[in-house]
């Protein structure tokens, strides 16, 4: 499975892991561990991009709480059909692009957004799509937060939800930090780990 097929998936998912899947269950406690690290280290007017925003949930939940510019990309267009009518403030009032990470972030302008985040998207991107990481860091000006399946310990590089979606793992700390940035935090959960990254120039008052 190439990086096209991986994206083409996606594109049509439906049922399980589905925007409808995921606005249904809405804000949790995900929504608000990355609230709390915004609160922490970015004003309300910050400029906030999610990578694989889906319907919208964790964007929500930061709008609910008083952050005022928020953007996110999504591949599946039925995402939106759902944001429209489970989140229609956020609808209205972000920006959105119906497309690829890796076809929309070559567009932005260094330092595009203060903050960047992910919750279990970066570990969807084929191996072939790995310089997505250097435009992520490109365009982010203060704060990445990724929320990522990093594997077990079996050193598995890949493995396949259901039989279907392939999982990549990597060392997402790693990652970042070979680019410039600065892990300030880190959290390992059940499943997930959330690693919160500084930006090379960033103010360390954020």
């Amino acid at each position: 499975m190439d990086s096209h097929e991986v994206r083409r998936q996606w594109a049509d998912r439906s049922g399980e892991y589905s925007p409808e899947y995921y606005a249904y269950y809405g804000p949790d406690e995900t929504s608000e561990t990355i609230r709390a690290i915004f609160e922490d280290h970015l004003d309300r007017d910050a400029r906030v991009l999610e990578l694989g925003c889906s319907s919208g949930r964790h964007l929500a939940h930061l709008q609910d709480h008083g952050f005022e510019t928020l953007s996110g990309i999504e591949i599946n267009a039925e995402a939106f059909e759902t944001m429209d009518d489970t989140y229609p403030d956020l609808a209205a009032e972000g920006t959105f692009y119906c497309d690829a990470i890796e076809d929309v972030l070559t567009e932005f302008p260094d330092d595009r957004f203060d903050a960047v985040f992910s919750v279990e998207t970066l570990q969807h991107i084929h191996p072939d799509a790995d310089w997505v990481f250097a435009e992520l860091a490109r365009i982010t000006g203060s704060l990445l937060v990724t929320v990522e399946n990093e594997g077990g310990d079996d050193d598995a590089d890949v493995n396949y939800v259901h039989d279907d979606f392939p999982l990549y793992y990597r060392d997402w700390h790693r990652v970042f930090t070979d680019l410039g940035f600065e892990q300030i935090d880190a959290d390992r959960g059940e499943r997930d780990t959330v690693r919160v990254f500084r930006a090379p120039d960033a103010p360390t008052d954020a």
